[in-house]
């Protein structure tokens, strides 16, 4: 895929990121943890473009978002995006690229968007002890004793767990699509 291809290709994928966090969002556990398909193209990014754009459609994306319909959570909520999509990016389609076994693609996706998911859960324990206390005006210990394992590990399993079947499911119609275009 050419240069100018890819880079198309790419702001559409944050287009439709933007879109579907404006368009589809609602609560999971607690009324301000809201399950959003929005990491399903950036995930996407990176599985067909590699770790590197994918990290970097995370970014823009979390950026933009903090600026627009996630404007409420401030900076706090870009760091926390960015690092957490990032980070289930990251590690999926670093996997998913550079891994040779399992040969099967099924078995490879399925690994790569498990590994992303357990990534993102881990990276969303550290930071809801590092800035939930400040957005929440509360302590640390507070959020590990009543709400880590109650509630921010399941609803990060269950979200990232809900955009990877996304992306399992249709990522090899767009690999179809893209090997007939080319």
């Amino acid at each position: 895929m050419r240069k100018y291809q890819k880079l198309i290709t790419l702001a559409m994928l944050a287009a439709i990121s933007i879109v579907l966090v404006a368009l589809i969002r609602f609560p999971m556990f607690l009324p301000y943890l809201e399950y959003d398909p929005a990491d399903i193209p950036i995930l996407l990014g990176g599985f067909m473009f590699g770790p590197l754009s994918g990290l970097l459609l995370a970014v823009v994306v979390s950026a933009i978002q903090a600026m627009t319909v996630s404007a409420s959570s401030g900076w706090i909520g870009f760091v926390m995006h960015a690092l957490a999509t990032g980070g289930m990016v990251l590690v999926a389609s670093l996997f998913y690229k550079y891994f040779k076994y399992p040969k099967n693609n099924i078995a490879k996706n399925v690994i790569a968007l498990i590994l992303g998911s357990l990534t993102m859960t881990v990276v969303m324990i550290a930071m809801n002890l590092l800035l939930t206390p400040i957005f929440a005006h509360t302590t640390a210990k507070y959020i590990w004793e009543n709400m880590m394992f109650t509630f921010i590990v399941p609803f990060n399993l269950v979200k990232s767990g809900i955009n990877s079947a996304v992306v399992f499911v249709i990522f090899p119609i767009i690999q179809k699509i893209i090997k007939n275009r080319a």
